[in-house]
């Protein structure tokens, strides 16, 4: 790193006067006091975005659908791209408002970084759906692109026999990224056979590396672990990709958290298992309430009604059927409320049975906050799911806007109410009118709330219900600016 060269006093000088004279030249007519500077942060949009999308499978057959928007109005100018490390691009929106799509087929379709810029920016959002029809990775695998980051923990994953889990890490920057993976299970932290596996993962620059858990930790067939990944320098997406042998396969985005109260939304109807996996990161143990909300309310599930989470130790929970035919989310609470333990947590859930079966997850999840998008909602009977959980103690109204779709068509807007403390299942949620092709659901929650979404695309294939579910997750479109206030008495004190 350079260092820049040290000022004159006559250089310092120069430079506040002709600060002074700027201030008083563009001074407003009052200016507000001392006290209220802080109230005038300003709420402005952001002005880049970076997403990154794994790999999206290793089979022959596969087949991905990319589809990509930013919500709101055209118009404003800006422009974004998603592309391979070769240069190629694969998504270019022109305008907001407007889903773009593109497919992919085979082993071969590489990880992808983009970058938005201007009115393009704000709430970006893709997703990559792939379908793989037959095999042992079979199933639908959807994912939304991530934000890279440095920290991610990823309670569900496995070690056992049977079971593949890579976590894909990929590297959007020109530098490269230094990553640790630690793995939790029943009885603490796995420990790794000397000179098994290197402990520092280098990720080159604008690449991706994917990593099998069970690799790291050989001696260890677990059926519940949960993974911490972090990196050292640099930062990474980092997304769970899940092969399970006769079951199907997923993606396992990371958790929400770690926190003390946690909301898992979307949990299918007709789901067959569902089993609960929460880690407590901290010193302390946690002790949990279950619950599920419903459309009348939440209940507790007959005999699985709390959870302990000894510190630093990965810890289940089998809920069998437990939405019993209705959709629902789960809400994790301290038993305690005085006594909060921030905790993640997942939920490995099945739908069908025996050769018929088809897995996916649902991590804990971020309100909507002001604004949430998925991107891949398909028109098609029952396909698209939309499921809406006032997680408060107050009614909720969002408003729910479906794009156009890719291949034209208008949009469509629905406000709804949901009361506190319960689920409401949309089906079928807003689509476009004429047009055809993917488009995007966009959740904006309008009063009440807290309000956490989920959406559930089923696309079935030979009698299995083959389906992947996505959080709406806040967007943070938007960012506080605090306003620059001339005081030219600044340069007396």
């Amino acid at each position: 790193m350079k260092q820049r060269a040290p000022l004159t006093l006559a250089a310092v000088t120069a430079s506040l006067a002709a600060v002074t004279a700027l201030a008083f030249l563009t001074a407003p007519a009052a200016a507000p006091a001392a006290g209220d500077r802080r109230a005038a942060a300003a709420r402005m949009p952001v002005e880049r975005s970076v997403l990154v999308c794994p790999a999206p499978s290793s089979s022959d057959i596969a087949e991905t659908t990319y589809t990509s928007l930013t919500p709101g109005k055209g118009g404003g100018g800006g422009a974004a791209r998603l592309g391979n490390k070769d240069g190629k691009t694969v998504l270019e929106p022109k305008e907001p408002g407007k889903p773009v799509a593109a497919t992919a087929s085979g082993a071969e379709a590489p990880a992808l970084t983009g970058a938005a810029e201007g009115a393009l920016a704000p709430g970006w959002t893709a997703q990559q759906t792939t379908k793989v029809s037959v095999g042992q990775a079979r199933g639908l695998l959807g994912l939304a692109c991530t934000v890279p980051g440095t920290d991610f923990w990823f309670p569900g994953v496995s070690t056992a026999k049977g079971r593949q889990d890579y976590v894909h890490l990929t590297n959007p920057d020109d530098t490269v990224a230094e990553v640790e993976i630690k793995l939790y299970g029943p009885d603490g932290l796995l420990k790794d056979k000397p000179g098994t596996v290197d402990p520092v993962i280098r990720v080159d620059p604008r690449s991706t590396t994917k990593v099998l858990l069970s690799f790291l930790a050989p001696d260890s067939q677990l059926a519940d672990v949960t993974a911490h990944v972090r990196t050292s320098s640099g930062r990474v997406g980092a997304s769970t990709q899940v092969a399970e042998d006769g079951v199907g396969a997923d993606w396992l985005p990371a958790s929400a958290g770690p926190t003390g109260t946690l909301v898992l939304p979307g949990i299918p109807a007709d789901a067959t298992s569902v089993r609960l996996v929460a880690f407590a990161p901290g010193e302390d143990d946690a002790d949990l309430t279950v619950k599920l909300s419903g459309p009348t309310g939440p209940l507790s599930p007959a005999g699985k009604e709390r959870l302990h989470v000894k510190a630093g130790m990965t810890a289940s929970l089998d809920l069998g059927d437990v939405t019993r035919g209705e959709a629902g989310s789960l809400l994790l609470a301290p038993a305690d409320p005085k006594k909060a333990v921030p905790v993640v947590a997942a939920l490995r859930v099945v739908r069908g049975t025996a050769a018929k079966q088809e897995l996916g997850f649902v991590p804990a999840s971020a309100p909507v906050g002001e604004r949430a998008t998925v991107a891949d909602n398909r028109a098609d009977d029952k396909a698209t799911v939309l499921t809406l959980t006032a997680s408060g103690g107050a009614d909720a109204k969002v408003r729910v806007t479906a794009s156009p779709g890719t291949e034209g068509g208008q949009q469509a807007v629905q406000e709804i109410t949901v009361k506190a403390g319960t689920t409401r299942t949309v089906t079928p949620p807003p689509a476009p009118s004429g047009g055809k092709g993917p488009y995007a659901l966009t959740v904006e929650t309008l009063s009440g709330g807290p309000v956490h979404a989920a959406r559930t695309l089923t696309l079935p294939h030979d009698g299995i219900p083959m389906f992947t579910v996505q959080a709406f997750g806040d967007d943070r479109s938007m960012v506080s600016v605090p306003r620059a206030v001339e005081d030219p008495a600044i340069l007396l004190r």
